[in-house]
């Protein structure tokens, strides 16, 4: 029998419950800003490296391996919540997610060396992973057959954090003469977060289910089981955006200020400069839900791998770095993110959704966990720029690979899909 829970609803068609269109404008605007402090808290941490690698005598290596290696718990939580919120309340995952979060952060102050401050950024990866797993499967689910232009939304969000959150970060350390008062904020912003939550999101919204036994026909050109070719093939292309979109932002502040000797506010504008970027989540959503992901996903590799090669080869000056970090940000974040995520999700069945969202989190967090390692080594070995060329313009051409095979005539077409696959 199948197992399913008392609230979940089908999302495609009309519930007694269903909340009003202002209830859902207003529950998914506190998710949108809950996901935008879940940012803000990945990206602090970035520019205040340098004086925590000062603090505590890190070496560039372990200092790599803390600036990207908490994502190993967003990947870790990635598959256990996919198959908890295909069954359990999504909403209940959501709340656990963003307190977890928030006390991972709150405790980094306290950190006393290497190996608490890591596990302190893995306790908020495990949080930052479960909440955007149950995130993306309640928009997957909710809204359907636009679910990329509501990734979009959701990727506009997180942008707004990483454009927010090294220029807030940096100012409240300023002010405060000291690197820990960002993590106290962000923390207590976290735990006000975890209460709107509570209060406005409604369950019906977040508990929604769409291809029931009456419209599971619609479905049966998808595979049976979530681990399909497709999901391996795409599961490829986001492992490798997670080493290149991480890779950049570990270790992209330190390059600007140890190599290219920008002050700390510079390198956290051009970080903040990458955020914006990924603000263009939305129109990459958009055209994810009219065109060919797979197609979209190669030319956003291309595109990432000639903005990497100029970032590292020849750009020096602080106007040139600001651009590029736009740039980087709208094709490794807002339009690999959005689209492998949803893609994910488009290559199972509606049923499994929470498995595709877990699925996405595992592939593309896993390799985002040691970017920042592999980025240091390298640097080590080749300088900068060799890193830079490896890393970040090389690598992509795996994703090319990995997007061979995947076949999109066995995914989910949304309504508004105009090509012809």
């Amino acid at each position: 029998m199948a197992q399913t829970t008392p609230e979940r609803t089908d999302a495609s068609s009309p519930s007694t419950g269903h909340p009003t269109r202002a209830a859902v404008a207003i529950g998914f605007a506190v998710l949108c800003v809950s996901y935008m402090l879940n940012a803000m808290d990945r990206q602090v941490f970035y520019p205040l490296l340098p004086e925590i690698r000062e603090d505590f005598g890190f070496s560039l290596d372990q200092g790599g391996l803390l600036a990207t290696g908490f994502t190993i718990g967003l990947a870790l939580a990635g598959l256990p919540t996919g198959y908890l919120v295909d069954r359990l309340s999504r909403k209940s995952v959501l709340l656990i997610s963003v307190l977890i979060y928030s006390l991972g952060t709150l405790a980094i102050p306290l950190a006393t060396g290497f190996v608490d401050m890591s596990a302190y950024r893995l306790v908020s990866g495990v949080g930052e992973g479960m909440q955007a797993t149950a995130l993306y499967a309640v928009i997957g689910a909710f809204f359907f057959h636009r679910r990329a232009v509501a990734a979009g939304v959701v990727g506009v969000a997180f942008g707004a954090g990483v454009f927010l959150g090294p220029l807030v970060g940096t100012r409240i350390a300023s002010a405060a003469d000291d690197w820990r008062g960002p993590f106290y904020v962000f923390g207590a912003a976290g735990l006000v977060v975890c209460l709107l939550i509570a209060v406005t999101v409604n369950r019906v919204m977040t508990e929604s289910v769409t291809g029931t036994a009456s419209t599971a026909a619609k479905f049966d050109h998808v595979p049976a089981s979530p681990y399909n070719r497709n999901t391996l093939g795409l599961g490829i292309a986001c492992a490798v955006a997670g080493l290149v979109f991480y890779g950049f932002l570990g270790l992209y502040p330190t390059y600007l200020r140890e190599e290219l000797g920008f002050t700390a506010g510079q390198a956290a504008l051009a970080v903040s400069c990458s955020g914006f970027g990924a603000m263009m989540a939305l129109p990459a959503g958009w055209l994810g839900d009219r065109f060919n992901q797979r197609n979209l996903l190669g030319l956003a590799f291309v595109a990432t791998s000639a903005t990497a090669w100029l970032t590292y080869q020849y750009a020096t000056s602080p106007g040139a770095q600001y651009v590029l970090a736009f740039l980087m940000g709208t094709f490794a974040s807002g339009f690999l993110f959005t689209n492998c995520t949803t893609a994910m999700q488009r290559a199972v069945r509606p049923e499994h959704v929470g498995r595709g969202a877990g699925l996405f989190m595992l592939t593309y967090y896993v390799a985002a966990a040691f970017s920042g390692l592999l980025f240091a080594r390298l640097v080590a070995e080749l300088g900068w720029d060799g890193a830079g060329l490896w890393q970040l313009t090389v690598l992509p051409v795996l994703g090319l690979i990995g997007l061979t095979l995947v076949d999109p005539s066995r995914m989910l077409v949304p309504r508004s899909r105009t090509d012809a696959t």
